[in-house]
């Protein structure tokens, strides 16, 4: 806590569409079409049902909250309507999930279109668009949610995802899109809630939400849970606490502040077996893998200060102040492969002599500690010059991320620790004991970044404008190894660069309900994204981090719309990403210090998404995505043409609520993942094995009498036995009873 304290104060010193058949169409003359339909139907649509509502006012317990799209996004960072925005946003409720006990980010974006995701016992396990958005796309309140670290998403109002590059408002990206987590704090419209929920595999838990009004200018609130769960594998629990206590001041003079603070703790005994492939006919799917002492911590902390001012009409001032503390100790087996023989060699794994028929796992222990610093603001506003109507966004970011990883997998003499299971009868064995062991790895990493950024949407007139940003960022990256001497080759290594970072788009608003777009981004992704983690060594071929900055290039074109006079919103986007002098290792497990410049990776498709209410009583939210990757270039020619890795061609979801009365409810919903190419290690240069996607079946029944709100959910209704990553089984068909009362 005293480091904690210590980053709180020293932060406020720092004040071509491909030739396939899918893209054999003009997306220019779909848009013209639909826009020809529209002027001529303009007249005959239908005269709404419901009223305006403003959505972030709205009770958490309002039966259709999850079914109303929000107006803006603040991912954005300018303010603007969503439809201004010449890129695809998605707007995810995270309500919606909570009726189903749903707590991991990946869970909760399954089937969303241009979102795959794994099981990953250390992080999220996402990609977007293709790309992995695990290495520093994730954002809490606009800020990069950096380090490995599993979170709860107990006191998460709403996650946004800007689709495509956007290191035009945050610097270095992987280019797939950005992922922002928009928390609860303290406001002047929220009702308070208390509640209890209990569901299968002994699920049970308890949640708090006050928010409370003191004054006409100050609001305090507190969210909460604690809760606490097995698995249908055996062996695996899980265990969540978490606090969030914040507090808002707003006066007449247009400032407002808001300070937050969160303790989020989740403990697990992991579960991280090997992949399908690996195991037996005949092994259940409830076989957990876990050994005895098998456990993994997290804890983050972060304290934020956040102030708007507007200044004067239309003009805003933004400053926001983070200090972010995660850890993340672990000491478990996991993974490995099937001894089928005596001679059978698994890497970093025990011998198979005396074990044939068992799984012979990999062993670690890690203890990190991520401590992030971040300063930004921004001035936005609007003006005219001539008959020129500008909205401005001017900003400045200063970010500094400390990271000290310690890693050991062998006992103080030396001697390795080695871990069986056999997948057959459960029975497992290890040589784990309860002595020190020796430090393989303790490397002390820092990483500062400065970035200066502009962005402006000139409106020509109501039906034409043009968004033109650019963004200027210089990075640095140093990396100590603490078990070396001074003077050793492996001892050091630092790394800067610089990099910009453009964006334009075209916006046709011939209509008030309907808005095309076209428009141009890139991102910039310095050493790879990787240089922070990796171990220093003096085998290291600098070249690979001397190269220049790996990049996505990024062309879309897409239509936002309302239908039914606003009743029902859709997104239709088509888009094409290019990422070049891409990082790889290309023999991790043996090779761990060696990383080469590779090629090219694209990523293409069509994305469609809707939310709202098609009928008086009836709403609905969904969509799909199509998505084709391929290594287009390669220093490898064998390697050229290959799918990337878990990338499902299909995706999407359709959820629909029916309100047959006022207070009764009742849902029904499909989330659908493709078929997808799985390398081992994620490893391009491996020979894929092919994983079969799936569709499950949800359902939930809900009453809701103020203050009274009651609901039953099932998930997997139909109990379809289904892998969610290779090396996860989907859970069997499970309920949850979640009781409410709101005051």
């Amino acid at each position: 806590m005293s480091d904690f304290l210590f980053g709180i104060f020293m932060t406020s010193r720092y004040v071509t569409l491909s030739h396939k058949p899918i893209f054999r169409f003009s997306a220019l003359s779909l848009m013209l079409l639909q826009a020809q339909y529209l002027f001529a139907n303009e007249n005959n649509i239908q005269a709404a049902v419901m009223p305006t509502i403003k959505i972030e006012a709205m009770s958490e317990l309002d039966p259709i909250k999850s079914y109303i799209d929000y107006d803006q996004a603040s991912v954005t960072r300018n303010g603007l309507k969503k439809k201004d925005i010449p890129q695809t946003i998605d707007t995810i409720d995270v309500q919606k999930y909570k009726i189903y006990g749903a707590n991991d980010l990946s869970v909760m974006l399954q089937g969303t279109p241009g979102v795959s995701t794994s099981y990953d016992m250390r992080g999220d396990g996402i990609n977007l668009r293709g790309f992995n958005a695990d290495t520093g796309d994730i954002y809490r309140d606009g800020v990069r949610e950096s380090g490995q670290v599993r979170r709860s998403t107990a006191n998460i109002e709403r996650i946004e995802i800007l689709k495509g590059p956007a290191s035009v408002l945050y610097g270095r990206s992987s280019g797939g899109g950005v992922i922002n987590m928009v928390s609860k704090f303290a406001n002047f419209d929220s009702k308070s809630s208390v509640g209890l929920y209990t569901g299968s595999y002994d699920n049970y838990g308890t949640t708090a939400d006050l928010n409370q009004v003191l004054t006409d200018n100050l609001a305090v609130r507190l969210t909460g849970e604690y809760g606490e769960s097995n698995s249908f594998r055996s062996g695996i629990e899980n265990k969540i606490e978490m606090l969030s206590p914040s507090f808002t001041y707003k006066n007449d003079d247009g400032l407002t502040w808001t300070m937050q603070y969160t303790y989020d703790k989740l403990h697990r005994v992991p579960d991280r077996g090997p992949s399908f492939s690996a195991l037996p006919q005949g092994t259940s799917i409830k076989t957990g893998f876990a050994q005895e002492g098998d456990y993994v911590n997290d804890v983050l902390q972060v304290a934020r200060s956040d102030l708007n001012y507007e200044f004067a009409p239309k003009w805003n001032f933004h400053w926001a102040v983070s200090y972010r503390e995660a850890q993340q100790n672990f000491d478990h087996f996991y993974l490995g492969g099937l001894c089928t023989t005596e001679n059978t060699v698994i890497s970093n794994a025990g011998s198979c002599k005396g074990h044939v028929g068992e799984i012979s796992q990999i062993y670690y222990w890690q203890q990190t500690n991520n401590k992030t610093t971040s300063n930004t603001f921004d001035i936005r506003g609007e003006f005219d010059t001539g008959a020129l109507k500008h909205n401005v966004l001017v900003g400045a970011d200063w970010t500094y991320e400390q990271r000290e990883p310690l890693l050991a997998n062998q006992n103080k003499n030396g001697s390795a620790i080695y871990g069986y299971v056999n997948p057959l009868t459960g029975e497992r064995s290890s040589s784990r004991g309860t002595g020190d062991l020796k430090i393989r790895t303790h490397n002390y990493n820092q990483n500062e970044a400065y970035g200066l950024f502009v962005q402006d949407l000139i409106s020509f007139n109501d039906y034409f404008k043009i968004m033109l940003g650019g963004r200027y960022d210089y990075f640095q990256s140093e990396t100590t190894n603490r078990l070396k001497a001074s003077d050793a080759l492996d001892y050091h290594r630092s790394i800067d660069g610089e990099s910009f970072s453009p964006n334009v788009g075209f916006i046709w608003q011939p209509i008030e309900s309907q808005s095309f777009y076209a428009s141009y981004s890139k991102s910039f992704a310095p050493f790879g994204g990787r240089v922070s983690v990796n171990v220093v060594s003096g085998d290291s071929k600098l070249n690979a981090f001397d190269a220049k900055p790996q990049y996505n290039e990024q062309y879309e074109v897409g239509v936002k719309s309302d239908w039914l006079n606003d009743r029902l919103n859709t997104q239709l986007s088509i888009y094409d990403i290019r990422k070049n002098n891409i990082r790889y290792q290309p023999d991790p497990l043996n090779k761990p210090e060696e990383w080469v410049v590779g090629g090219q990776h694209q990523s293409k498709g069509i994305e469609f998404s809707f939310i709202g209410r098609a009928l008086d009583n009836l709403f609905v939210r969904g969509g799909y995505s199509y998505m084709d990757t391929e290594i287009s270039k390669d220093n490898k020619a064998a390697n050229v043409g290959k799918v990337l890795n878990n990338t499902p061609r299909h995706t999407g979801n359709l959820f629909i609520r029916y309100l047959p009365v006022e207070k009764i409810y009742g849902e029904i919903g499909a989330t659908y993942v493709g078929d997808a190419k799985i390398y081992s290690n994620g490893n391009l240069d491996n020979t894929p094995i092919d994983f079969q996607g799936f569709t499950r079946l949800d359902a939930a029944i809900g009453y809701s009498a103020d203050p009274w709100n009651v609901t039953l959910a099932v998930n997997n209704l139909t109990n379809k036995d289904y892998w969610r990553s290779e090396s996860m089984p989907g859970t069997p068909r499970n309920v949850l009873v979640r009781l409410n009362y709101q005051f």
